[in-house]
């Protein structure tokens, strides 16, 4: 998922300066340090995120007698603390971004090819390799991924007489028959962030809508979708301020039937409220027979340049190791995200049936990036700021659009 805060342009300048651009040199001035003791940065802070990972570097740095520091940073000042280490060339060894930042910070020089150092995506579909690439370079890998798709409380839906939706006109019937007795029918994080576009992409790209041209019928229909929602009340007016933990709160409560959200929620959700039966199923689309295409998240690693070879040399070696199918795999599972080689993925859905729907929704799923490359910011946000106009304001979706596809040109 999209869980930090994209960088902006104004970012961007700041990755470009010389401060970063010169980490060819030997970090300052500083003491030469031990090439075999590596310094890795990720936000990884819930615990089976946080076990998965520390427990797969630990085996691969023993394997190739490395040791390793990891520094967790939290989502929200990842980019701050990337842009503070660039300036003063204290960039780690090893560095996680969220996919939609890497193009960006590739762009500014900071960060090594990775297939220079015999890293490589094959296996990999291509949608999940070029979550990695800028300008057709390997900058970055990531071991799973996930996206999004459509969580139903089964015994509100079987009281109801509902049969999970799979077209906008049957998740509209399906909404209205669910809301009732403190249930809302649906719930989905319009928030204005990253998050609130993120959620808004598979309503948006099913029915045709484009991120090169956002004020077409096809963003604006979606939109209204959203607001005919929450208009009728069978979603609540709460979404444009909830995140996606906070929608998953509602699920969790019973207070919403239907939720959009992802598979790294699964395993709260079991630990959370045992007892609550439910299934997941693709987002649906607008007539049947279209193709549900949600937006591919997942972080990828990287190596940055730190102008210390040896360290890089070490750096990328550890990196290959961490990135093999069978770690993909160990990783997956444990986190409930869903492996980037494609036979490891497979593998995982046969053995994790609650998580095949996810891995059906990524063959299908697309990068943010993968039109707009270092620009796709600003049309996030553009997106993300639309929609709050509809949903708060009461602004028809084809003039919020219209503004806002102003501000991209």
């Amino acid at each position: 998922m999209s869980r930090t805060p994209t960088l902006t342009r104004r970012a961007l300048g700041a990755l470009a300066a010389p401060g970063l651009l010169a980490l060819s040199g030997c970090g300052g001035g500083s003491a030469p340090t031990d090439p075999t003791d590596l310094r890795i940065v990720d936000y990884y802070s819930t615990p089976a995120d946080d076990e998965a990972i520390e427990s797969t570097f630990a085996a691969c740095a023993e394997q190739l007698s490395l040791t390793f520091r990891r520094e967790k940073v939290p989502g929200d000042q990842l980019i701050a603390k990337v842009l503070q280490m660039g300036s003063s060339r204290t960039m780690p060894d090893i560095l996680m971004l969220d996919n939609p930042d890497l193009q960006q910070v590739a762009a500014s020089g900071a960060l090594v090819p990775l297939e220079d150092h015999g890293i490589s995506t094959d296996g990999f579909t291509d949608q999940v390799a070029e979550l990695g690439r800028y300008e057709g370079t390997l900058y970055g890998v990531a071991p799973t991924v996930n996206t999004i798709a459509l969580f139903c409380n089964t015994a509100l839906l079987e009281a109801a007489g509902v049969a999970p939706p799979t077209t906008w006109d049957e998740l509209r019937e399906a909404a209205r028959a669910l809301t009732g007795d403190g249930v809302y029918g649906l719930a989905f994080s319009a928030i204005a962030t990253y998050e609130g576009t993120w959620q808004f992409l598979p309503f948006m790209w099913s029915n045709g809508g484009d991120e090169t041209a956002i004020a077409e019928p096809g963003t604006t229909e979606a939109s209204a979708l959203w607001a005919e929602f929450v208009a009728e009340g069978t979603a609540s007016r709460g979404v444009v301020n909830w995140g996606q933990g906070d929608v998953m709160d509602q699920f969790k409560a019973g207070s919403a039937a239907m939720v959009v959200n992802g598979p790294w929620n699964i395993a709260g959700l079991k630990a959370d409220v045992p007892d609550l039966p439910w299934e997941v199923v693709t987002i649906p689309v607008p007539t049947a027979g279209d193709d549900s295409v949600a937006p591919l998240g997942g972080e990828v690693w990287t190596v940055p340049v730190t102008g210390d070879e040896e360290k890089q040399k070490n750096a990328a070696a550890l990196l290959k190791l961490f990135l093999s199918p069978q770690n993909q795999l160990a990783m997956g599972t444990a986190r409930g995200t869903i492996p980037g080689d494609a036979a490891a993925a497979e593998e995982f859905a046969a053995a994790s049936p609650d998580l095949s729907t996810f891995v059906q929704q990524v063959a299908t799923a697309r990068s943010r990036t993968a039109q707009l490359g270092p620009d796709w910011p600003r049309t996030a946000k553009a997106i993300y700021t639309a929609n709050q106009q509809v949903l708060v304001d009461g602004t028809d979706p084809a003039r919020a659009f219209a503004e806002a596809a102003r501000t991209v040109d």
